[in-house]
């Protein structure tokens, strides 16, 4: 486990620009936090520093994914919507997890039981009105690897 302390959004979104060199075919991120907490914003910033256009960037809360194409595909997930985790399976997410891209899913703590075994787990909090503290989890080889990189850097 790993903990940022982000004294402003430019600070975290050089985070999430670390974080986004670090990351492989196939991984999958599980965004976690309080409304507010700094998730979408998160997600934008990791998605601009794999090659998305910012302005094509936008909250998925009404079509629940969006797919960008930047230097590894991304799938970005809100469940906050979800009836239930069961629903997540319903949209063919496990199929997301495999196809050669990045899963980045907000709200992920409602489908945890439903994400592969390795994932990168990432929690938010506000602890001002423009400060966040961020903590990353691995769960697995592949997203210890991540974070080690990520230490590195």
């Amino acid at each position: 486990m790993i903990t940022f302390e982000s004294a402003s959004e430019a600070e975290t979104e050089m985070l999430a620009s670390r974080l986004a060199q670090s990351l492989e075919p196939d991984t999958v991120v599980a965004l976690v936090g309080h409304l507010g907490a700094g998730k979408t914003r998160l997600v934008r910033a990791i998605a601009e520093a794999l090659g998305v256009d910012r302005q094509a960037i936008a909250s998925p809360t009404f079509v629940l994914v969006h797919e960008y194409a930047g230097r590894l595909p991304i799938y970005h997930f809100d469940v906050y919507r979800l009836k239930n985790a069961a629903d997540f399976l319903a949209l063919g997410a496990d199929e997301y997890f495999t196809s050669g891209g990045v899963c980045l899913i907000e709200w992920a703590d409602r489908v945890e039981s439903f994400l592969p075994a390795d994932h990168l787990r990432i929690e938010l909090a506000a602890t001002g009105e423009t400060t966040r503290r961020i903590q990353f989890t691995a769960t697995g080889p592949r997203s210890s690897a991540i974070l080690q990189r990520l230490q590195v850097k």
